[in-house]
């Protein structure tokens, strides 16, 4: 299974990208997906997830009313709309996937099987 992060750039504060990632490879099953995102100096930490079956979404405080998850099955592509980007989303962000059906909640990086290279965002004030 491989994941293809892509959308990252240097934008200003209140400004707007789209991350996508790209699910490719073997036949698999995706029980969810997620975006997690690592800023220097710091842990690697929860952003937005999203069930596969149902689609239900969930996502940190910090990006709530600003960020938007979603999917799209026929492409096994899952998005990450970024509004209002603030310098503090600066980091370098991660997709993952959970095929498996690995128990515990999405906002924990061991329940993800696989992970894509990582996309940067840079936010300037």
């Amino acid at each position: 299974v491989q994941l293809q992060a892509s959308g990252g750039g240097s934008v200003q504060a209140g400004s707007s990208l789209r991350l996508s990632c790209a699910a490719s490879g073997r036949t698999f099953s995706r029980y969810a997906m997620g975006w997690f995102r690592q800023a220097p100096g710091k842990e690697r930490e929860f952003v937005a997830a999203i069930r596969w079956s149902g689609g239900n979404t969930y996502y940190t405080d910090s990006v709530k009313g600003r960020f938007t998850i979603s999917k799209d099955n026929a492409k096994n592509t899952v998005y990450l709309q970024m509004n209002s980007l603030k310098p503090e989303d600066t980091a370098v962000y991660y997709c993952a996937v959970d095929t498996s059906g690995n128990s515990g909640s999405v906002v924990y990086p061991g329940r993800y099987d696989y992970w894509g290279q990582g996309t940067l965002v840079t936010i300037s004030s």
